[in-house]
């Protein structure tokens, strides 16, 4: 096998008979690239045989669940990915477009030892990529993508014989008897079911009505075009556009799901935008009353709450912050054997009795919905009212080339320390620690912080800050950390600012 070439130049010979890739394709934990901009098919037909070469030096059986979005691009370029693992000699068990947590499913219910699903997940238009895993509910992380660069990078795929491609049918049945059960609602619910128009709308709207939900649709017509906006509950645009849609129906409550149905954003019967890390709390919560004593794994970018919540203290639970990341996330939890691991992006990660371990959207809905039968007094409102009252920024996301952005985060995390060594303040407090397992989160002697780091799929750095005490506070706090970023010339502006 040849080695793919560096650079991509469409609307040439050798793009169509040539792999070619921007190496940046390949992050922490999935790979995505602009297409065609980035990478070609053939390119893609490398990486399937990388892959699939992959899958033999671990000793798995040759055989993988493959799926792809709602794009109009994603089916040639999953029928690219599938000629190179068959050229590996892998059995690919094809499931059809699908949700990335449905893929996930499809190991167990196929019994396959590997997934790879041809996403871009909340990316917009033009983005494509693969989320991949072996192990089950493991995907991969840094070390396997390292790996998988080296293979795909340098050629050294290597093609077997007895590749097999098999169609299966029936997996979107047993993914959604998975979910449900013999379930039903004992109380009426009524609610807003956002999916801007992504693969989610094959999934959500029938869940809700499976559960006896009222549903209350919201751009839930495939159209791989994102008339609206693009498929993001984190982002404001469509988290306004649920909350619109709450005060007009007068629904309980707005669900929302990215553009692979692995996230899901909260808006409660006020209209009040519930960022992912509270609904983490206000679930950990409800979770601890069936588990007492049970460990939950937050993200960087999460609330304190976690550990400083007395109702959480009161139940025993313990909260364990780590690395962003779906891969991280997922790996943390399995290790530990937390019951739950809770992501600011919307990633949730249920396990033990009440999930599978792996990121998925529709089964957090689910969880949600039975939440909301175990409190039949109590609106979502309610529920985020009771919880301690704190005020953070939404994600936000200034530009940074993926070339540059690991450097740059380099020299940050070193000023932020140097900061807190000098004994110098941030936002007018103390600094009580600088805690650098992803990033820098700049921890005050109160419990409020703000956090830096690199975004692990897109050319951006993150910044998330959260203050126990106040609005001003808070806008202090970010004031204080852009002013160190913006030491560093080559960061540009930001998606959304407060």
């Amino acid at each position: 096998m040849t080695k793919p070439a560096a650079t991509v130049t469409p609307n040439t010979w050798e793009f169509l008979r040539d792999p070619m890739m921007t190496p940046t394709g390949f992050r922490e934990y999935d790979a995505r690239w602009k297409y065609p901009d980035e990478i070609n098919l053939p390119g893609m037909t490398a990486l399937g045989l990388g892959i699939g070469t992959q899958m033999r030096a671990h000793g798995l059986d040759p055989v993988i669940s493959v799926g792809n979005d709602y794009r109009d691009y994603s089916l040639a370029i999953k029928n690219a990915l599938i000629i190179g693992l068959m050229q590996a000699g892998i059995h690919v068990k094809d499931i059809g477009p699908c949700i990335t947590p449905m893929c996930y499913f499809s190991a167990f219910h196929l019994g396959t030892p590997a997934v790879a699903m041809v996403t871009a997940s909340h990316n917009p238009n033009g983005w494509t990529g693969v989320k991949m895993g072996f192990d089950m509910p493991l995907t991969h992380g840094p070390d396997e993508m390292a790996e998988l660069k080296d293979i795909v990078l340098n050629g050294k795929g290597a093609p077997q014989p007895g590749g097999f491609y098999e169609p299966v049918a029936g997996v979107w049945d047993a993914y959604m008897d998975d979910l449900v059960g013999d379930f039903k609602m004992t109380r009426k619910l009524k609610v807003v079911c956002a999916t801007g128009n992504g693969t989610a709308a094959a999934y959500a709207p029938a869940l809700f009505e499976r559960l006896g939900v009222e549903v209350v649709d919201s751009h839930t017509t495939l159209d791989y075009t994102f008339p609206n906006y693009n498929p993001n509950p984190e982002a404001m645009e469509m988290l306004h556009d649920m909350a619109d849609n709450v005060k007009a129906s007068g629904a309980d409550m707005a669900l929302g799901f990215d553009g692979d149905g692995d996230r899901c954003g909260v808006v409660d019967d006020e209209g009040e935008e519930i960022f992912a890390d509270k609904v983490g709390v206000i679930m950990a919560r409800d979770l601890s009353k069936l588990y007492p004593g049970s460990t939950f794994v937050a993200d960087v970018k999460s609330t304190g709450l976690f550990a400083s919540d007395p109702e959480l203290q009161k139940l025993g639970a313990k909260a364990d912050y780590w690395k962003t990341g779906h891969s991280h996330m997922k790996r943390r939890v399995h290790e530990i054997g937390a019951l739950a691991g809770f992501e600011k992006s919307g990633h949730y990660f249920l396990a033990g009795d009440v999930g599978r371990g792996y990121d998925d959207g529709m089964r957090v809905a689910v969880e949600i919905c039975k939440l909301m039968d175990r409190n039949p007094d109590m609106k979502m409102s309610d529920l985020r009212k009771a919880l301690p009252k704190t005020w953070s920024t939404p994600t936000m996301s200034p530009y940074c080339a993926d070339t540059e952005k690991y450097e740059v985060l380099d020299r940050l995390v070193q000023k932020l320390v140097a900061k807190h060594d000098a004994g110098e303040p941030l936002a007018g407090r103390p600094i009580q620690e600088v805690v650098t397992v992803n990033g820098a989160r700049v921890i005050l002697d109160n419990g409020s912080w703000g956090l830096v780091r690199a975004s692990s799929n897109t050319p951006n750095l993150v910044v998330v800050c959260e203050s126990s005490e106040s609005e001003a506070e808070m806008r202090a706090i970010f004031a204080d950390i852009d002013a160190v970023i913006r030491t560093e010339p080559s960061v540009g502006d930001y998606d959304q600012t407060i």
